[in-house]
């Protein structure tokens, strides 16, 4: 009785992947628009660079091999969608909504998700450098192998989000509110900033190991060999 009761306890909430199902899509040749209302559209190797589609609504879209270089989406929302193969830098996503979405070996740097709601996306593969997800809310996200260089989500609230087979290098959780985030799937976790908000995150004994000199330094404990 004493066992089930800890290991109810000690369990983990599996996040809710989307399950996307597109229908037959029109392909879509024209500019973004700032409000634009796109519904069950094919983008495909479309330049957008620099474009301004602010406000934007994507409902049943897919978006393949696009270029997103500083186009501006902020406050746009994006609903049971698949992104494969996106690439850009500067791209402005603050306070977007990603709700039921799939992301797809992105090629992403200084992608702007600062404010941004996450609900049931999966980031699987590609690399994200510098991605800003500061005072976000994730719920039900997963993180699948892939690479995310120096996230920031300082502030953010994260809720049933897995990180499975990606690398993590010098993550900041500062301020950051974690529930059901189950770290134990990563490659690698590198964290800068933060190691004091991981209550409510789940973590393996290996990754304990490499964490030590991290907690130790933010316990305030110095390690030093005898002798």
């Amino acid at each position: 009785m004493v066992r089930r009761a800890t290991d109810e306890k000690t369990a983990v909430k599996r996040a809710r992947r989307p399950e996307v199902r597109l229908p037959p899509l029109v392909p879509y040749g024209g500019e973004l628009e700032s409000d634009g209302d796109y519904d069950g559209l094919e983008f495909r190797e479309a330049d957008f660079a620099g474009q301004d589609g602010a406000g934007a609504r994507f409902m049943d879209c897919a978006l393949t091999g696009c270029a997103l270089d500083e186009t501006r989406l902020r406050h746009a929302r994006v609903m049971d969608s698949v992104l494969t193969g996106i690439r850009g830098v500067g791209t402005d996503l603050a306070e977007v909504t990603l709700r039921d979405v799939e992301l797809v070996d992105a090629r992403l740097g200084g992608v702007q998700l600062h404010g941004a709601v996450l609900e049931r996306v999966l980031i699987r593969g590609g690399k994200i450098d510098y991605l800003n997800l500061r005072k976000g809310r994730l719920r039900d996200v997963v993180f699948e192998g892939c690479v995310l260089v120096e996230p920031d989500f300082g502030g953010a609230r994260l809720e049933r989000v897995e990180f499975v087979d990606c690398v993590l290098k010098g993550v900041d959780f500062s301020a950051a509110t974690l529930t059901d985030v189950d770290l134990r799937g990563a490659a690698e976790v590198d964290i800068a900033r933060g190691v004091d908000r991981l209550a409510g995150a789940v973590i393996s004994p290996a990754q304990l190991l490499d964490l030590a000199a991290v907690l130790a330094a933010e316990m305030g404990v110095r390690v030093v060999s005898e002798g």
